[in-house]
């Protein structure tokens, strides 16, 4: 018998993701492993980006009277975008996107005083 595969997971440095709760379901479940993106830093997220772009091009013009109407909503979107999908293109380099996080973390110690 295979041995069952690791499943990695990128989440958001969101607090709910290391509750006690979460933690417990975790260590009965070893074979998850949870990588956070950095603090500030959801642009690393593209699901998170798509799903901003699934609210604001459909689901924030509609009225829905019921989860299967929002659901109906959300797959009639996407039937639409995989039609035509177009990638996310990174316009920046890694070492530009760094660079400005660092200038950004080093005014936000300023600001609290860390420096």
């Amino acid at each position: 018998m295979k041995k069952p595969r690791d499943i990695h997971l990128v989440l958001d440095n969101y607090a709910t993701h290391k509750t006690p709760e979460v933690r417990a379901w975790l260590e009965k479940h070893p074979r998850f492993k949870l990588h956070f993106t950095p603090t500030s830093a959801s642009w690393l997220n593209l699901v998170e980006r798509f799903f901003a772009e699934i609210t604001s091009k459909r689901i924030r013009r509609g009225s829905y009277s019921s989860v299967d109407d929002l659901e109906g909503a959300i797959y009639d979107y996407l039937l639409q975008h995989n039609a035509k999908p177009k990638p996310f293109v990174w316009r920046k380099t890694a070492e530009d996107i760094i660079t400005r996080e660092r200038r950004a973390l080093d005014a936000l110690d300023q600001i609290r005083g860390n420096r």
